[in-house]
């Protein structure tokens, strides 16, 4: 992967990329948790939230190196 990415004339590193796909595919596991009330099941929705994202964001970081 390149360290940097050009976006018209601007250079974004490539984590940015990563960062903002997982900011929607965590998007997407908020409204499948949400429809289905898996939050029920958690003790604090906040905090699963933010290591649900932990997790896709190092798992596409992973993948992609």
């Amino acid at each position: 992967m390149p360290r940097e990415i050009a976006l018209g004339d601007a250079l974004v590193p490539g984590l940015l990329v990563l960062f903002v796909v997982s900011l929607l595919v965590l998007w997407a596991l908020d409204t499948v948790a949400g429809r289905f009330g898996l939050y029920r099941l958690v003790w604090h929705p906040s905090l699963f939230r933010l290591a649900a994202f932990v997790c896709v964001f190092g798992a596409l970081a992973y993948f992609l190196f």
